[in-house]
């Protein structure tokens, strides 16, 4: 991957790493920071990966990133209480595309990572596969899995009204 090669990758790949980042880890400032750690390992190994694999090799990079930040901080406790009550809303009123982000953060790690990549990225099952670690196989079944548990939680009439 030569200069002009990276910079395009870049303007590419930025924004859908990020937003991949941020649906996962729910702050902005680590996924920035994640984002720019994924970049900075891409320039330093740019002679290395070929210009057609870029986009795969962020976004496994980054992966890797935050599950080892996830690891590493998960050991942590938090003190600070719930702000809401899950599937509770101040007025009553929840919109589809909240209701659908509460549902998605309530997914197991792995299955939210799949589906997001899935679902919001547009990869494909073996690219998601090359990004997790996972089989393409297993990567279906995570998928169907997040889609059961999604389709359940928003057929909930408790959850909608």
């Amino acid at each position: 991957m030569n200069i002009s090669e990276y910079n395009r990758c870049v303007n590419d790949v930025s924004d859908g790493l990020y937003r991949f980042l941020l649906k996962n880890t729910k702050e902005s400032e680590l996924a920035r920071d994640l984002v720019q750690e994924s970049f900075m390992r891409l320039w330093e190994r740019h002679k290395d990966v070929d210009a057609e694999k870029g986009k795969s090799w962020l976004f496994t990079t980054a992966y890797r990133a935050m599950i080892d930040h996830i690891r590493k901080f998960s050991r942590m406790e938090t003190l600070e209480p719930e702000k809401h009550r899950p599937g509770a809303t101040e007025n009553g009123y929840s919109d589809l595309k909240e209701i659908l982000n509460r549902a998605v953060e309530q997914l197991p790690e792995m299955q939210r990572s799949v589906i997001l990549l899935r679902d919001y990225e547009g990869y494909s099952y073996r690219e998601i596969g090359e990004i997790t670690g996972l089989g393409e196989s297993q990567v279906k079944v995570y998928i169907f899995r997040a889609r059961l548990f999604l389709k359940k939680f928003i057929g909930k009439p408790e959850v909608v009204i």
